[in-house]
């Protein structure tokens, strides 16, 4: 094993191992309303999108939810309901997330997808009434080591601009897709938009610049001032053909039921399509074919200099188990931070 850690220490961070940083995100979620039960999940999501070396979607992302008027709403019983399934068939279920943060109520919506699809082969789940899901591919891993194929959007309220827009009416937008092979599962997740907007909150606690291009004001002009761009938006990735994806996003967002909530066609959405691949590759081959093209991919021969073909997800799944060891590295101004709130 490569005795360089993975993240190297600065002076304005801290290394945490995991029972630290699970300590810590635990402490900043119960000043902020959340039982222990609900804290769990989320730290439990956020502690993994850090080990798997996404740092703006761990710990950091409790400040944006304490910002979040939702979550202030949400300490009065009467705004803040379980998670419950409002309209079902075998295939399907439409659930109403309670108001409840998307860690939480996706994470219901992705529990209720591989209990459908493991009695009926398929699954289809829309989450609404909710905010803040957190990384798809968390969700989607779960889905997928439980044995089945897997799809998820998600939609928000608007953060991002169409191109030619002077204000934002696309919501980030991610996709994901998952597929279980004889190795483990193999998981692709991109968002549409140019930056992830708790990037955005980040560089905004930590008074960094944003990548050149990025980001926009409240008037629709360039910034790479992450405060402006809170007040504005950032915009698509790849031209038209990333805000067409996302434009697809946002009506797969409307299946899921984002306007059951305030009437409103851009707001938030989850949606899950779980499928079991016996249905379509019998004999329970699809695990072992999906190795095998993922192994075909991988032997194509390289262009000079290139050591390795990486596969959606390796780098992620490899650097986990790495960071489990190491710990967990947070700016020092974040743990200050979490632990204001």
């Amino acid at each position: 094993m490569n005795n360089v850690p993975l993240d190297a220490d600065r002076a304005d961070t801290v290394r945490l191992s995991v029972a630290e940083a699970t300590a810590l995100g635990m402490r900043a979620l119960r000043r902020i309303g959340y039982n222990d039960e609900e804290a769990k999940i989320i730290v439990n999501h956020l502690l993994d999108n850090a080990l798997c070396g996404y740092g703006f979607t761990g710990l950091p992302r409790i400040l944006a939810i304490a910002r979040e008027d939702q979550t202030h709403d949400a300490r009065t019983s009467d705004v803040r309901y379980p998670v419950k399934i409002a309209n079902e068939t075998p295939l399907s279920a439409s659930v109403d997330g309670g108001n409840n943060v998307g860690y939480i109520a996706a994470h219901r919506g992705a529990d209720i997808a591989i209990e459908k699809a493991r009695h009926g082969g398929l699954a289809v789940v829309g989450v609404y009434n909710s905010y803040y899901s957190g990384r798809n591919a968390y969700y989607v891993e779960r889905i997928v080591r439980a044995g089945y194929a897997c799809i998820h959007s998600s939609t928000a309220k608007p953060r991002v601009l169409p191109p030619g827009g002077a204000r934002p009416a696309l919501g980030p937008n991610p996709i994901c897709f998952g597929f279980p092979s004889t190795n483990g599962p193999v998981v692709f997740d991109m968002a549409t938009a140019a930056l992830s907007w708790g990037d955005v909150m980040l560089h905004a606690h930590l008074g960094k610049p944003l990548p050149e291009g990025s980001g926009f004001d409240a008037r629709g002009a360039p910034t790479l001032d992450a405060q402006q761009a809170l007040l504005g938006g950032v915009g698509t990735f790849g031209g038209h053909k990333g805000f067409g994806l996302s434009f697809a996003i946002q009506a797969l967002g409307l299946l899921a039921g984002s306007a059951l909530t305030r009437g409103q066609v851009q707001d938030f959405a989850f949606l899950f399509l779980a499928i079991n691949p016996d249905l379509l590759i019998p004999d329970g081959r699809f695990p072992q074919q999906m190795t095998e093209l993922v192994t075909s991919i991988k032997a194509t021969p390289k262009q000079p200099g290139v050591t390795d073909i990486r596969i959606p997800s390796e780098r992620a799944f490899r650097e986990r188990e790495r960071r489990r060891q190491e710990g967990i590295l947070l700016e020092r101004k974040v743990i200050e931070l979490l632990n204001a709130l």
